[in-house]
């Protein structure tokens, strides 16, 4: 019967990490496949961890471009943005009016909707207050998710500071961490329900204590956010749910 052996691995360039999955089967060969489900990486059972690392290293601009074009393929209709307008904000319907005014985003939440007033001086500011009132709206929630999670955290991981949060405008990662630099997280996570959105959170904050996926990080993870695995199964899905303006 073939031997197959799979696991989760990382290598990061720079501010960008590449998660692949790497298998190792009785083959004689390494090769790629990129996917739906992103990059797998085959190499024989023999094969050392360093040889699969250097043999993605020497096609990293390849495999880039070419996750960044499934992404860009990926991507819904760009929507136009009129009175009425309604997209997903936590994941839930958001509806967009757009008002005279003095060129601010206000939002108002009642019990059961959310709305984004645009109050324009001209119909032409509308895009632009849009992305303002958003990434504002994502700012403010994003944080009170990291300092829940840094509380959470903090038993764990004694002495951590509460890291520094930005937001990114990345087109293929959702977040990053660094011990310098804090973490950054992808603004358009805003559209996504809250738990997709913790996972995001309580992944890049796990960061902090390892800087790797090693099953150490995957257990940070768990203690943080018992039960991640739905989260993270999720997110493969929410190219078909982030709107595109």
């Amino acid at each position: 019967m073939p031997v197959s052996l799979i696991e989760q691995r990382s290598i990061r360039f720079g501010e960008r990490e590449l998660v692949y999955v790497l298998r190792r089967s009785q083959r004689r060969t390494l090769g790629l496949t990129i996917d739906r489900r992103g990059l797998t990486v085959a190499i024989p059972l023999r094969a050392s961890l360093r040889d699969a690392e250097a043999f993605v290293r020497e096609r990293a601009a390849w495999i880039f471009e070419k996750l960044d074009a499934r992404v860009v393929q990926a991507a819904p209709e760009a929507l136009t943005i009129r009175d009425g307008l309604e997209f997903p904000v936590l994941g839930q319907p958001c509806r967009i009016s757009l008002l005279a005014g003095a060129n601010r985003a206000h939002w108002v939440e009642g019990f059961a909707e959310r709305e984004l007033r645009l109050l324009l001086r001209r119909q032409e500011d509308a895009p632009t207050l849009l992305l303002r009132g958003l990434q504002r709206y994502a700012l403010n929630y994003f944080q009170g998710r990291l300092e829940e999670f840094a509380y959470v955290l903090a038993p764990l991981a004694p002495g951590i500071p509460l890291p520094p949060l930005r937001l990114s405008n990345a087109r293929t990662r959702w977040g990053s961490c660094s011990r310098h630099s804090g973490i950054r997280l992808n603004w358009r996570l805003i559209h996504l329900p809250p738990a997709q959105i913790d996972y995001v959170v309580a992944h890049e904050m796990a960061h902090l204590v390892e800087m790797n996926h090693s099953p150490r990080f995957w257990a940070v993870v768990e203690t943080i956010l018992p039960g991640y695995e739905a989260a993270k199964a999720a997110l493969r899905q929410a190219h078909r749910v982030i709107p595109s303006f």
